[in-house]
């Protein structure tokens, strides 16, 4: 008999990025993976690895990270659920979610869809409620302009103009499926979802898209800032606290 290596489970996982020097583990900084980590290691007195279906950033949060776990043990998913759970205070990261799953599908590889939620939130007055999880612009914004001048970013295109210039990803061509601005009285919520993104890129077109909403440029400004796959001809890039990993689509 083969004694198998590892036991794997998908997790769902919900996070306020604020405290965290991103998804990803860090020699020198606290990440959400490293949280999730240490608690399964405790629980099963052995060595378990995370893998998140993105990378978020510094202070970004998510709302249904998408994760395998691998453990050195086979767990009923209740429990480790529970366990991570309890393991994990008082971290603000909560497992939604566990399920045991074949050893072939990954977080990442295995995922068709990203989504994405940029929240904006026009006034002057400060954020109580939401402090941390929305950017706070203090001027008002045409969201049907933003919505209009959005559309020239869906398809597929080169993104050079809305990537980091630290972005790892081998190519700056990425396909959009879907961008949508919403607004509910000060706040304005930006939805994109695409296979995969480049690094930067959904905070990169909500800073260009800010530019829109508060009149300093046009849709066809947009337009012209894609097409030169230019870096310097991007807006600036929006704070982390407003940006939320929505959903992983498998």
């Amino acid at each position: 008999m083969i004694e198998r290596p590892f036991w794997r489970y998908r997790l769902e996982i919900e996070y306020d990025g604020g405290p965290f020097a991103g998804w990803q583990r860090q020699t020198n900084a606290l990440s959400v993976q490293q949280v999730i980590e240490d608690a399964a290691a405790k629980f099963t007195q052995g060595t378990a690895h995370c893998y998140g279906a993105g990378r978020t950033d510094t202070g970004v949060h998510a709302r249904a990270m998408t994760a395998h776990l691998d453990l050195p043990k086979e767990v009923d998913p209740f429990t480790v659920q529970n366990a991570l759970n309890a393991l994990i205070r008082p971290h603000p990261v909560a497992i939604l979610s566990a399920e045991e799953v074949s050893e072939d599908f990954h977080a990442r590889f295995s995922a068709k869809e990203r989504q994405y939620l940029y929240r904006y939130v026009t006034r002057r007055a400060p954020l109580a409620l939401e402090a941390g999880k929305a950017w706070q612009v203090p001027y008002a914004l045409d969201a049907e302009a933003m919505a209009e001048a959005a559309q020239h970013l869906v398809g597929k295109h080169d993104f050079t103009t809305f990537r980091s210039s630290h972005c790892q990803s081998k190519s700056p061509h990425k396909s959009i499926t879907e961008i949508n601005v919403t607004q509910d009285e000060e706040r304005i919520d930006l939805f994109l979802r695409a296979p995969s993104f480049l690094h930067n890129q959904v905070r990169s077109i909500a800073g260009t898209l800010d530019r829109v909403g508060a009149g300093r440029w046009s849709a066809d400004d947009v337009k012209d800032a894609l097409e030169a796959t230019d870096r310097t001809r991007c807006g600036p890039v929006a704070p982390a606290e407003g940006l939320y990993f929505l959903k992983a689509v498998y």
